[in-house]
This record gives C-alpha cells, structure tokens and sequence, in this order.
C-alpha cells in the first residue's frame, strides 16, 4: 500500500467517514495543536489571493473566510468532499488535481495544502505546478507529519504509515520543497492526544487503507498518543 496511490486515495476520500474516524483520536490533546499553529501563521500575515489544495472537508477553507474576510479557492480531487465544502459556503470550488490545477500561471499569492502532499502520486510535478500558479514571492504553507508520528499506534497495530518515509514528510519536506522554492521555513509541533474508549481507537483502525493486526483484549485507558507534524512555509 502507499499513501500516494491514486485508486487507495480516491477509494479513502470518497466519504468523510474516514476522514472524521482518525479526526476523534485528537478530540483531547495537551500541547499545541497543529491546527492552532497553523492558523496561527496564516492570521499572522496578509494572504492575499487564497488557494487551498486538498481542502477536505472545507473546515480551513471556511475559518479563513469567516475570521479573516478572505475569499478561497477550494481543490479537491474527491467529489465528496468538494460537495461538503460547497455545503459550508465556500463559493469557488473546483474538483481538481493537484498534478494538473486549472488555474493560469501566477493566480495566487498563499497556497494551502494541509496533510496532503503525501498522497500526490508524482509530487515534484504538484510541487512545480503549486509553484507555477504561485505569485512572485508567494508563499505555500503546507502540513505534513513525521516518520514518527502516532508511534505508539504502530505497537497497537503491528504496523502504522508503512511506505510513509518515502511520501512528504517532516524529514525529507525541506529538501523536496527546495527544489521548486528559494526559501524553507519549518516549525514543529508534538501534541499528545488522550484517547479514554477502545472505540476510537477502533474506528481509528478501520479507517485505514491497509491490514493491522486486531487491538489487543487488554489496553490500558486512557491510551496517550504523540503527533509529531510538521509546518513548512516555501516562499516563490
């Protein structure tokens, strides 16, 4: 299984119940969230014209609309999640690859593109393109995790994200991101999430595209998690 597979991601996309399965293990969190980091950097400056790419669900693409009075132009290969982002007001919104955006070169000024990169089948090509309709000194602001990330799922589950070290990922995103931008900046964040019920943990496993082993009969609650993502901004 890789995470870039396009039939794998259109078959995991294809409904949000996936999606909202592994959302719940991060209900409960100590530290700061990825989520506050991020929207931390996007308030912090000027966005000017907004692309997101792999919007999901369309909770991002929503909040900078309704917080920051800027308008976003939504992607997302899945018609699913293009429909729920339409749902939440988002008025530009295009069913799209990243590989291939419809957009002329030189249309925006931040590109968004949240936990998503890793599953982009040829990422220099998303990369080139997400630099191609990129401004002058425009910025992409993209998320991803560690090769480390929910290791103590991995223990649980016999395996977690197998393959992942060769998708984008907090190791190797600096230098893959240098290859098309002039300038890599990375912020870190480790939150621990509480999970207090064997059914998140379950519905976290069946959310998977790939075979674990089953949960063990005895696990001790509450079962503490640590998410190690990663925040890269590569300015044009």
């Amino acid at each position: 299984m890789r995470f870039d597979d396009p039939i794998v991601v259109r078959e995991q996309y294809a409904s949000e119940d996936n999606l909202r399965a592994r959302q719940a293990l991060w209900a409960d969190v100590e530290g700061e969230h990825a989520h506050d980091v991020l929207w931390r950097i996007l308030s912090s400056q000027p966005l000017g014209d907004v692309l997101e790419v792999g919007g999901g669900q369309g909770e991002l693409a929503q909040r900078i609309q309704d917080e920051l009075g800027t308008p976003v132009t939504y992607v997302d290969q899945s018609e699913r999640m293009a429909e729920l982002a339409r749902a939440r007001g988002i008025e530009d919104v295009r069913t799209a690859d990243v590989q291939e955006l419809p957009f002329a070169d030189a249309s925006f000024d931040t590109v968004i593109a949240a936990w998503m990169l890793y599953h982009v089948a040829d990422l220099d090509r998303g990369l080139a393109e997400i630099a191609r309709v990129l401004r002058p000194g425009g910025q992409l602001v993209a998320v991803t995790n560690s090769v480390r990330h929910i290791s103590e799922l991995r223990e649980l589950f016999g395996r977690v994200l197998p393959g992942f070290e060769r998708q984008f990922n907090a190791e190797n995103g600096e230098d893959l991101l240098r290859r098309h931008f002039r300038m890599v900046d990375r912020t870190d964040c480790v939150t621990v999430a509480t999970v207090r019920e064997r059914e998140t943990l379950e519905a976290y496993r069946q959310s998977l595209s790939y075979e674990t082993q089953p949960l063990p009969e005895e696990i001790a609650f509450p079962f503490r998690v640590h998410g190690r993502p990663a925040i890269f901004v590569a300015t044009r």
